[in-house]
């Protein structure tokens, strides 16, 4: 039998019927008010049907003042998670799990979407053109110390009400320069406070926010999202990696976090999250999660490794629904095309 289609039996995460792993991918097929819809219900549903063990929703706003997405989901209100629960049964139904991915991009927003200035670690807005509205990113307001407890309240209810709406799990993203990355990433962290300046004071508000959640949610039903090396265009990542790597995975371990999602967006994964994985291994005994353009036979290879506990794949989820029945059958993969981001099917 296949590595991949091995039941996940941990103390350290919810159990799981095989390590295959749906990523999460923003789709933006939420109603206008951000309600999970039918067919939204039906996409994640197809992908529970054709064999995923997990399925990561697509990033799920905590709060407006994380909002940078058009018709992107929110988890921001009873309403909201009302809303997800037919998604939820559905996959249950089918056999899977699925946890929700808790998201505030911080600076990579426009007031299009929060109203009020984005906010974020610094008041440098990022560079580059939003895609989703055509303009250029929002000059955000740097948070001040005192609001963060603020924003570590907005995660804490989205995730309450996660686990209330039956999912299984949720996952902090705290990667791909979205809101908790701003304060990991020296290059965007220009701040002089506690919250910036050592490699401590810039994990700070990282690990404050997973102490929070932990308050709120059991350790075995959390995973959060890091991406410290990705490609922007070339490869991105952190600039005091090692040390970097060396303070903050052993803290997360402190903490009480046990399960980590290390991403590296579209990227080759050897010379991205691989690398990483390698690095942080010794230091975590947990569950660790990983993939996006592994082969069936590496993502194998792997797991085999004791690198990899689950696998995830992204893109060829929208061009094969069935990615894990076809492991399981020997068949090949079809291969993904962009024209595929365009519906939700």
């Amino acid at each position: 039998m296949s590595s991949l289609l091995k039941k996940l039996d941990s103390e350290h995460f919810i159990p799981l019927r095989n390590r295959v792993v749906m990523s999460a991918m923003s789709r933006g097929f939420a109603t206008p008010d951000h309600h999970a819809t039918d067919d939204m219900r039906a996409y994640y549903a197809r992908r529970a049907k054709g064999g995923a063990g997990l399925i990561l929703t697509e990033g799920t706003l905590i709060h407006k003042s994380g909002d940078g997405w058009n018709n992107a989901p929110y988890i921001a209100s009873d309403a909201h998670a009302e809303s997800w629960k037919p998604v939820v049964d559905a996959v249950h139904e089918a056999g899977g799990a699925i946890a929700c991915q808790l998201w505030h991009c911080g600076r990579i927003s426009h007031s299009d979407y929060t109203g009020d200035a984005p906010v974020s670690s610094t008041n440098q807005a990022a560079a580059g053109i939003n895609r989703q509205n055509g303009k250029p990113y929002g000059e955000p307001r740097a948070l001040d110390a005192s609001e963060m407890p603020t924003i570590y309240g907005y995660y804490a209810d989205a995730a309450k009400r996660a686990i209330g709406a039956g999912f299984d799990a949720i996952e902090l993203h705290i990667g791909h320069g979205y809101l908790a990355d701003q304060f990991l990433d020296s290059r965007v962290n220009d701040r002089t406070d506690e919250y910036g300046g050592s490699v401590e004071n810039r994990c700070r508000f990282a690990l404050e926010l997973v102490a929070e959640i932990l308050k709120h949610v059991p350790a075995n039903r959390i995973l959060a999202r890091i991406s410290p090396s990705r490609f922007m265009g070339g490869i991105y990542e952190w600039p005091d990696l090692d040390e970097m790597l060396d303070y903050f995975i052993p803290q997360l371990w402190k903490l009480g976090l046990r399960a980590i999602d290390v991403s590296c967006a579209n990227s080759d994964y050897f010379e991205t999250s691989g690398k990483i994985i390698r690095k942080i291994r010794p230091n975590w005994p947990g569950v660790i999660m990983g993939g996006a353009s592994l082969t069936q036979e590496q993502a194998e290879a792997e797991i085999d490794a004791g690198y990899l506990d689950l696998v995830t794949w992204g893109r060829l989820f929208m061009a094969n629904p069935d990615l894990a029945n076809k492991i399981a059958k020997g068949e090949p993969w079809t291969p993904y095309e962009d024209a595929m981001r365009e519906v939700l099917a």
